[in-house]
């Protein structure tokens, strides 16, 4: 593999910190949060007290200020491990920064200090039962009434839905059909609110220890204060948060592809076929090698875009054709390497099963495989 220069000695230490800590804390709990549909909540606060959770939040507020390659490590270390349940990646990398990037200071003071410790778990909630990729069909609507909004509507597939101490709810402020984009905002709705209600955690094909959930907003009154942001500016933040999110789906697939190369190469050493290791076979060494070499090829540009997004110049178009072809990659790097390991990949007892099984969300989630190559295309034909 060829040596990464994106990371200097501060990032090599945390690294093997933040892998002691999965080690000691998760790895062999992760079978029973699988089977218990979420982590144990006093994770949370584990990971809170060694800086595990938003290192990107300044010490003003909790946090230690650090640039997005600590939340890199963070994301490849819990992929390489196969703990895909622990929603790190969702409240570092994506919610978390709303609240950093819009929120106002009397917001920032309530809500950060207890994301960095743990006590705030944060969810964002876009996805309607009706409503995918396309934001703009979202029903959901907050009416104004002076002091408060008035939220009704229903989301569905909400990743930390169930542990959720706030969520981010995307929601039409204007019913106006000619307001386009501006019709949306985003609304900070506290568990406890009159109104606010968690539907069941639903079972997945995968990513089963992340608790992923229905939840349902019945004339819940949320203060004017809970406006994240401005009113009419939701689809703003939302694209300008999407780059960095892509990009930490295509950081954890592309650790998740080494990891189950690794693995399978070392299944096919040791497993023997027709009186040889299956590693002698040609087709063997060729599958392998190939995918190899499109890994390799692909961390280079991940790392690249992370040094973009630092330089504070990743694009939109350049993130999608990260998430796009490192989530179809790592779609088939699994495929085919439970090909080389047989039944026994079929079976959930071995990692490169369930990484199998955790991959295929990573392809619709953050905007499906086909609305990347929308963003892509029509950038490419713009005038």
């Amino acid at each position: 593999m060829i040596a990464r220069h994106i990371f200097d000695s501060d990032h090599d230490v945390f690294r093997d910190a933040v892998r002691k800590f999965l080690m000691d804390e998760a790895y062999e709990q992760h079978a029973d949060w699988e089977k218990e549909g979420q982590i144990d909540r006093n994770f949370w606060y584990k990971a809170g007290e060694q800086g595990m959770l938003c290192p990107g939040v300044s010490e003003e507020y909790g946090g230690v200020g650090a640039d997005f390659r600590y939340n890199m490590v963070i994301a490849e270390e819990v992929s390489r491990l196969g703990l895909t349940g622990i929603g790190f990646s969702l409240h570092n990398d994506v919610t978390t920064p709303y609240l950093t990037n819009v929120a106002n200071e009397a917001q920032k003071e309530k809500f950060l200090p207890r994301c960095v410790s743990g006590d705030c778990v944060v969810a964002i909630a876009m996805t309607e039962p009706g409503t995918g990729s396309d934001l703009q069909g979202i029903k959901t609507s907050a009416v104004d009434k002076g002091d408060h909004y008035l939220l009704n509507g229903s989301k569905t597939f909400i990743t930390c839905g169930q542990q959720a101490d706030i969520v981010l709810v995307v929601c039409r402020t204007n019913p106006d059909p000619s307001a386009g984009a501006k019709a949306f905002s985003i609304l900070i709705v506290e568990d406890g609110m009159p109104g606010f209600e968690r539907g069941r955690n639903l079972d997945k094909l995968g990513q089963k220890a992340q608790d992923t959930s229905e939840l349902f907003f019945n004339d819940v009154k949320v203060p004017k204060a809970n406006l994240l942001g401005e009113e009419g500016m939701g689809f703003i933040y939302l694209m300008r948060e999407l780059p960095q999110e892509r990009l930490s789906i295509a950081v954890s697939a592309m650790a998740s592809c080494e990891a189950v190369i690794e693995q399978t190469v070392n299944y096919v050493k040791e497993r023997k076929a027709f009186g040889k290791s299956i590693a002698e076979f040609q087709n063997t060494q060729f599958t392998l090698a190939q995918l190899q070499a499109e890994v390799t090829s692909m961390r280079v540009f991940i790392d690249r875009c992370a040094e973009l997004l630092l330089e504070k110049e990743l694009t939109t178009v350049d993130a999608s054709k990260a998430k796009l072809l490192a989530t179809e990659l790592q779609g088939k790097v699994t495929d085919q390497c439970v090909q080389l390991h047989g039944g026994y990949g079929y079976m959930w007892e071995y990692p490169v099963t369930r990484a199998y099984a955790d991959a295929r969300i990573q392809r619709i989630y953050g905007g499906t495989s086909e609305v990347m190559k929308l963003i892509i295309g029509r950038d490419l034909l713009s005038d």
